[in-house]
């Protein structure tokens, strides 16, 4: 137990769909099979040189000690209805995991569209059908069907009240709410902000309303978000996922070695944590998932499927 070797060492197997991870953008050494019209495949990853991060700056959080749990790093943006939906799949997963309090969950930044300028004039509806060439009534039909995997987890979404918003300030704040223990939180109030009570999640004094709604000082916030503070933690969260060929979400890595991709079952998480926690704990050896089906994800150019 204690710390690992970075993710490209030991990401033996990925338990993904194939058109998730993108070979033109792997490591070397890294072997995908299947096609994008196949279902998910057992990949193996041959080990390769150390992924090395981009140099600290001032502004970059302290490095944190070596954790004493099993980590589960998440792959997400605040505007991804599967993320929100995967959250809700995941956590029904580690409610049913008896060592639920050996786990820490690391939320890593992934930006959709993230040339994306903010227009509170504008909800997320209109700004599909803009994108995709759509009439208002073909893209309600669509975000119904979103809507309705929303309700079966217990979500109600509401496109009509959605803000087109770039997350990256959202993202430097969740970054912020990591280090005082509230990342989780943090996450879970960007997440309802934006589906479901229609707010601005660019806009710094909505961003501060949550945060201290999530226990976090006023003060502190507002210094965080006038600056560039965990900019740089932002950014090195999506480099990795490019080094790592990650171009949708959400992706989970499961104790810095397996992956699930996309919104899968939740029987498919609670697998996933069982094997990699009895790994990890060191009271089973090194297993191989077996193939899963394509979980609903989001890639980086906004397409949700």
């Amino acid at each position: 137990m204690g710390a690992h070797a970075p993710l490209s060492m030991h990401f033996h197997y990925v338990w993904a769909a194939p058109s998730d991870l993108n070979p033109s953008t792997m490591p070397q050494g890294y072997a995908r099979k299947g096609s994008p019209d196949e279902p998910a495949k057992l990949l193996t990853v041959a080990p390769t040189a150390a992924v090395k991060s981009p140099p600290p700056n001032r502004h970059s959080r302290k490095p944190m000690p070596a954790s004493r749990k099993m980590q589960v790093e998440i792959w997400s943006d605040v505007i991804c209805p599967f993320c929100y939906i995967g959250k809700r799949k995941f956590e029904s997963a580690l409610a049913q995991l008896p060592q639920r309090d050996q786990i820490e969950i690391i939320w890593r930044s992934f930006q959709l569209q993230p040339d994306t300028q903010t227009d509170p004039t504008r909800n997320a509806m209109r700004h599909l059908a803009e994108k995709k060439g759509w009439t208002l009534d073909v893209t309600r039909q669509v975000i119904t069907d979103v809507t309705a995997r929303a309700g079966l987890v217990g979500l109600t979404f509401d496109y009509e009240r959605t803000v087109v918003a770039n997350t990256f300030d959202a993202h430097r704040l969740a970054h912020y709410a990591t280090t005082q223990g509230k990342g989780d939180a943090m996450q879970e109030r960007l997440f309802k902000a934006y589906f479901i009570d229609g707010q601005n999640i660019a806009d710094h004094a909505q961003l501060t309303t949550l945060a201290v709604a999530a226990d976090l000082p006023a003060d502190e916030v507002s210094h965080v978000l006038s600056g560039d503070q965990f900019a740089a933690d932002v950014q090195r969260d999506l480099d990795q996922a490019q080094r790592f060929g990650i171009n949708a979400v959400p992706f989970f890595v499961f104790n810095h070695k397996y992956a699930v991709s996309g919104a899968q079952d939740s029987a498919i998480f609670l697998q996933a944590l069982q094997q990699s926690l009895a790994e990890w704990a060191g009271t089973t050896a090194s297993w191989s998932p077996p193939p899963a089906a394509a979980g609903d994800v989001c890639d980086r150019q906004g397409n949700c499927d």
